[in-house]
């Protein structure tokens, strides 16, 4: 499977954000905005974490996991 289109449309979309935005795969932390970083974590069925805190940080938490859940990745938003 390939998550190519995930991860692109994840960047860009976190980059819309003010916000810290972090994706935590079991002891790595990534910065969503960083499509390399995408690429090296979002392989295989791992749960992640979502992260994100700043101002615009709900209004991020909701477009984001409504992409994660669109390509079927798990991932648990943290509040």
């Amino acid at each position: 499977m390939s998550n190519n289109a995930a991860i692109v449309e994840l960047s860009q979309t976190a980059n819309k954000f003010r916000s810290s935005i972090v994706l935590q795969a079991e002891n790595k932390y990534i910065d969503v905005k960083s499509i390399l970083g995408l690429f090296t974590t979002l392989v295989g069925n791992l749960s992640y974490e979502l992260h994100v805190h700043g101002p615009d940080a709900e209004e991020a938490k909701k477009e984001l996991g409504a992409i994660f859940a669109k390509h079927s990745l798990n991932v648990k938003v943290v509040e």
